[in-house]
């Protein structure tokens, strides 16, 4: 399958990696589509200016692989700093390369807890928590990225959006799996509580 980007990266104009962290915001997991949206607007603007790359969300995080000339990664960095869906945007690296990693993908965005635990190297970095890592982590992460985008483009996966879901449905559901037991708990105390008080109502006015 020949790259979507079609591009003959040329020394005259060097191939440069953006990468980054940042924490989703209320209003990033309060919209129905975030992902989707940061996905479908990423592919049409970015194979104008030939980007290409991968966008993660995990556990209220996001990492972001891009790559493409130094001027276009530059743009793309000023616009992120003003997106409100998400915060605390920390740059990783933003450093010339010699070869694109994702050249199939103009942008893919995918939920990290889908296909993870999968990956024997990518359960280490489980739960997904990137403001922890060590200063090489990242790039330990981002070879565990290669190797799906690798399975993927081996399989005929074309440059599009494979899955629709929402970002506060996907948060949401993995806080209550993990804390399953601790709402049911709180849940039937909240009830004893309420029967405790009516019965407590009830007797005085029956004394």
């Amino acid at each position: 399958m020949s790259d979507i980007t079609n591009i003959k990266e040329s020394r005259v104009e060097p191939l440069y990696q953006l990468v980054y962290i940042s924490r989703i915001t209320s209003t990033g997991m309060s919209g129905s589509s975030t992902l989707n949206d940061i996905a479908e607007t990423s592919i049409k603007n970015n194979q104008m200016k030939g980007i290409t790359g991968i966008v993660c969300y995990g556990n209220g995080y996001f990492f972001q692989y891009v790559e493409g000339s130094e001027q276009a990664l530059t743009n793309l960095k000023n616009t992120l700093l003003m997106d409100d869906r998400h915060k605390d945007m920390q740059l990783l690296d933003f450093s010339e390369i010699d070869v694109r990693r994702f050249s199939s993908w103009s942008l893919r965005s995918i939920v990290l807890e889908r296909w993870m635990v999968k990956d024997a190297k990518a359960k280490a970095l489980l739960p997904f928590k990137p403001f922890n890592w060590a200063d090489n982590e990242w790039q330990q992460f981002l070879a565990v990225l290669h190797r799906y985008y690798e399975e993927q483009k081996d399989a005929g996966d074309m440059d599009a959006q494979p899955i629709k879901y929402s970002a506060l449905g996907v948060t949401l559901g993995k806080v209550v799996g993990e804390h399953q037991a601790f709402f049911l708990i709180q849940t039937v105390l909240g009830i004893l509580i309420v029967l405790t008080l009516l019965w407590l109502v009830l007797s005085d006015k029956f004394l």
